[in-house]
């Protein structure tokens, strides 16, 4: 699953920083990746607190560098630097008091090229980590939005199943360009994956089949995509049974070049992209990995909070492998 992007870490060694260091899933996470030659860990909190951490639960970090962010000798540097960033809508006071915690100080090590990405979230929430990248690292030169992806991934006996879905985290009800964004970025995130991207804007309606705002939004959108990115496979508005089944596709969208054989699938909003990647994961199987925020200049991801050593160690490959 992860092929493609370990590849790219063996040839490019990446420093990735993880804000909660004392935790011992992201401890047990740093010491493998660390073993495995995959990535240089960067692990945040105070050096004490994270090395007894360590010793407790019997992982192994020596020679990975623990940072304290109330002890870190360049701090000064860092608080004038987010100033300037944050253009008065942040004073030094406030600047400094948001430094001190890692979601923030870990954003700023990435934006001051101490880093090459960041993973968060194992205690902070959702937002905890996004507010810093929207405020710090901000979004890619074209992009307005931050959004989200889920690669879902199975094995079988006919070979690996892998499809991409977005957005299902972080936008609520996106407009038409915000969806078009979002299948934009979405086809990327699925070639990183090793998947050439086939992307369904998918409705309650097929090509006009039915009638509707949101119809009429997605139908919309399909063709603003077709316009930003002419090369990716794209179409529109599209059921779920259309872009999925080549059977169903011969009679709901015949001459579709995309149905019956999608494999990136983006969603009206957030309810219908949350709800329907935790069905293909419970009923259908599949192993999520996500949510992978799209749209930044540098790659900042969120776990779970009830997330296990393993999801972050692959969230950290992920994560890393993305940074350009």
């Amino acid at each position: 699953m992860l092929e493609n992007l370990i590849e790219v870490l063996k040839a490019n060694n990446r420093t990735l920083v993880f804000t909660e260091g004392s935790d011992p899933r992201i401890l047990a996470a740093a010491s493998r990746l660390k073993a495995d030659g995959l990535l240089t860990p960067l692990l945040l909190g105070n050096v004490d607190e994270v090395k007894a951490a360590a010793k407790q639960c019997g992982f192994d970090i020596e020679g990975i560098e623990i940072i304290d962010p109330e002890t870190y000798p360049e701090f000064d540097a860092m608080v004038d630097k987010m100033v300037e960033l944050r253009k008065g809508k942040m004073d030094k006071d406030a600047c400094t008091a948001a430094l001190k915690k890692s979601n923030y100080f870990g954003t700023m090590l990435v934006k001051m090229g101490k880093a090459d990405g960041l993973l968060g979230g194992a205690t902070y929430s959702t937002a905890d980590t996004v507010r810093p990248a929207l405020q710090i690292i901000k979004t890619k030169p074209g992009n307005s939005i931050v959004s989200s992806s889920f690669i879902l991934f199975k094995e079988t006996e006919n070979g690996d199943e892998k499809y991409a879905m977005g957005d299902c985290a972080i936008n609520l009800y996106p407009d038409e360009d915000q969806l078009c964004e979002i299948a934009v970025e979405t086809a990327k995130t699925a070639k990183a994956f090793g998947i050439d991207p086939k992307v369904a804007m998918l409705s309650y309606s097929t090509l006009g089949s039915g009638k509707g705002e949101t119809v009429d939004k997605m139908r919309n959108a399909t063709a603003k995509v077709k316009a930003a990115a002419p090369d990716l496979a794209v179409d529109g508005e599209l059921q779920f049974d259309a872009a999925f089944s080549p059977v169903v596709a011969k009679t709901k969208a015949k001459d579709s070049p995309v149905a019956g054989q999608a494999n990136t699938f983006i969603f009206p909003d957030i309810n219908a992209g949350n709800i329907g990647y935790k069905i293909a994961q419970r009923f259908g199987g599949f192993e999520a990995f996500g949510p992978i925020l799209q749209g930044l200049n540098a790659p900042i991801n969120d776990l779970s909070r009830g997330c296990n050593a393993e999801e972050v160690y692959k969230m950290a490959i992920i994560t890393a492998g993305l940074a350009e």
